[in-house]
């Protein structure tokens, strides 16, 4: 109820028809909110709105690696009302709660973890591009769908739709792509078992609140693909050990 009558943080989330979190990078910072049990309060924004409430807002997207201002908008973005704080991109985040709420502590960066957020990216990225991506428009609203479906195929090129990568054995070859991908991560994922479930053993890191995200937005989205990850190993050890702080989905 605290979190809900008295937030330190509004939350800006993606809207779907289920009412919950299936963001993969909202899931990264909630899972940090609820683990540092900060409070907060989420608002969720259809996809078509998120540009215009956020230049609302006067969020500043930042600039790239290069310096240059970026030019699109997104979530997860932070309102930190104690300081009128306003912050968009889940790393840039990440860092300011971990400054601003210190205690319990979450390891932002290690070697492993970069390694497995490295190759989580290349390789289950792969996965759900062709997995995930064409099921999420079933949990959104009409105007969601229209414009996830213009902007994505609009990536896909060659007047691809969005079902054309579920076809003709596409979706298959992926995973059969990824299979070898997904031992390699499996096994870091595992390099500290004997210590405990997370990556770095005993106590999470943010690399598990990156794993864990990723599956539990798999999950929200389609069951089948949530535990077809979770077959190999190491994944579902991560996502057990982090349950708890999925529990608050809102």
């Amino acid at each position: 109820m605290v979190a809900e009558a008295d937030p330190d943080i509004i939350l800006y989330d993606l809207a779907c028809t289920k009412k919950i979190c299936f963001s993969p990078a909202v899931w990264r910072i909630r899972l940090m909110l609820n683990y540092k049990k900060i409070p907060y309060r989420t608002i969720f924004v259809e996809f078509p709105d998120i540009e215009s409430t956020l230049k609302k807002l006067g969020v500043d997207p930042g600039t790239n690696q290069s310096g240059q201002k970026h030019t699109f908008y997104s979530v997860p973005t932070i309102q930190h009302l104690p300081t009128n704080t306003l912050l968009m991109d889940s790393s840039r985040i990440g860092h300011f709660l971990e400054t601003t709420y210190p205690d319990p502590p979450i390891p932002l960066v290690s070697p492993l973890g970069v390694q497995v957020e490295n190759h989580s990216r290349l390789v289950i990225g792969s996965v759900f591009r062709t997995s995930i991506m064409p099921r999420e428009i079933h949990i959104l609203s009409p105007r969601s769908q229209e414009h996830f479906r213009r902007t994505r195929e609009a990536r896909l090129g060659d007047g691809q739709r969005l079902e054309d990568l579920l076809g003709e054995g596409k979706e298959e070859r992926s995973w059969e792509a990824a299979e070898e991908g997904m031992q390699m991560i499996g096994e870091l994922l595992l390099t500290n078992a004997a210590e405990g479930p997370f990556v770095l053993g005993a106590t999470p890191s943010y690399t598990d609140f990156f794993v864990a995200g990723s599956l539990e937005a798999a999950r929200v989205v389609d069951n089948g693909v949530f535990e077809r990850v979770c077959g190999f190993p190491g994944f579902r050890e991560v996502y057990d050990g982090c349950a708890a702080w999925m529990e608050r989905k809102d």
